[in-house]
């Protein structure tokens, strides 16, 4: 309607003179034939402006449709998850579900393309049925299709669940399912871009392709090196926190792709450091303030180090948050409470505890008990009293004797 604003105002000025000059020097049939043929010139203008507006909307429809089914394409689901991460927060996360049909390929090759477009299309109204409360359901070509959801990772597995049965069909002589792979948004993704490609990567993990495990545990295995030739003292740390990391997050009931991502962080938290000078690491008196703000700087290097791999790119995030504390008086972001991804905090107290038991060049090794009593002491302000919780049962699992006496930890609060 702007853009008809201008005309329809300059045609409604000229009808107008042409009437005010006519009525004194144009015959009055003359002028009324004249009149009439502006005002059919001014209609069928805004006739055709409102046909083109109508083919423009039909032409930005199609381009975002997916013509076969009727879901949403690739550039739909492109729009609408740069809207949904730009928005998206610890408090209002999305999931981001992608599926691939297992035995459509051999469908389509028993009883033609005509019957596979057909099976897509019903499978296609399937999938935005079962999704419809709480998702948006698209098609991205092929035999792939994709969900977008508001909900955290916990709340959307029910209705990947129902996805996952909806693109299911079965019959004489077939059988077609679907893998998925999904990503929780902003606590395993922070970008449209990365959030694709780790849905991606896991939903061929699960089907069965060994690409995705490879490129990650190549890329792991060059960084654990790296940090084993640089500091090998840091890479036995490393892996003994790995180990308790992976035990505490089963007992906060972590698995698969979670707990997975857990262990690979916690192996290589301290992987910026092997950009620290070593007579700063060494160093066995305290730090200056340039020397703490030095080291402080080591878990965003150990970012930028692993988002360098794709593979690697929810591991990055869990390294970057390993050392925000309970309370907010962390590093490097501030971060406070469920706002640290679990796995970060889980790392933070395995870290701590590893430490506080081993032999460093600026304190002796606690005993396990003694160790233990830091924790829960600093429960609530450096760590989530959670995961201390997860921890102690972990450990006692491994040494029913080591469970702090109430004393101990009284005194690990008084320091």
């Amino acid at each position: 309607m702007r853009l008809l604003f201008g005309p329809a105002t300059f045609a409604a000025m000229a009808l107008g003179l042409l009437i005010y000059s006519g009525l004194a020097h144009v015959d009055a049939s003359a002028l009324v034939l004249a009149g009439a043929a502006l005002v059919l010139v001014i209609v069928r203008g805004g006739w055709t402006f409102h046909e083109n507006l109508r083919l423009l909307d039909e032409v930005r429809c199609e381009a975002v449709t997916d013509a076969l089914t009727g879901l949403g394409n690739r550039r739909a689901l492109v729009l609408d998850l740069d809207t949904a991460v730009a928005a998206a927060s610890h408090a209002h996360p999305v999931t981001l579900a992608m599926f691939d049909l297992n035995g459509f390929k051999s469908y389509n090759d028993r009883f033609g393309h005509m019957a596979g477009d057909v099976m897509l299309a019903h499978l296609g109204r399937n999938l935005a049925d079962a999704v419809a409360f709480r998702g948006t359901a698209y098609r991205l070509g092929g035999d792939e299709f994709c969900v977008l959801a508001e909900a955290d990772s916990r709340q959307a597995k029910p209705m990947i669940a129902a996805a996952t049965a909806a693109l299911a069909s079965s019959g004489d002589g077939f059988k077609v399912s679907a893998a998925v792979g999904a990503v929780a948004v902003p606590h395993e993704a922070t970008t449209a871009t990365v959030a694709l490609r780790v849905a991606d990567d896991r939903m061929y993990e699960e089907k069965g392709g060994s690409r995705v495990a490879s490129a990650r545990q190549q890329a792991q295995d060059v960084l654990v090196t790296v940090l084993r030739e640089r500091e090998p003292d840091l890479h036995d740390h490393s892996a003994e926190v790995a180990r308790l990391a992976v035990a505490t997050g089963r007992r906060m009931k972590l698995e698969g792709e979670a707990l997975d991502v857990l262990m690979r962080a916690a192996e290589l938290h301290d992987v910026g450091k092997t950009a620290v000078p070593d007579d700063i690491l060494g160093k066995p008196g305290p730090l200056t303030e340039q020397e703490l703000a030095f080291i402080r700087r080591h878990t965003i290097i150990g970012e930028r180090i692993l988002a360098a791999a794709p593979a690697l790119g929810p591991v990055a995030e869990l390294v970057r948050a390993s050392h925000e504390r309970w309370d907010g008086h962390g590093y490097p972001d501030g971060l406070a409470g469920e706002a640290i991804p679990l796995g970060a905090r889980i790392i933070s107290v395995c870290d701590a505890f590893h430490a506080m038991i081993s032999e460093r060049p600026y304190a002796a090794a606690r005993p396990p008990a003694q160790a233990l009593a830091e924790l829960r002491g600093s429960a609530g302000s450096h760590f989530d009293p959670a995961v201390v919780d997860a921890f102690i049962a972990a450990w006692s699992d491994e040494d029913p004797h080591a469970a702090p006496e109430p004393a101990t930890i009284a005194a690990a609060r008084v320091r």
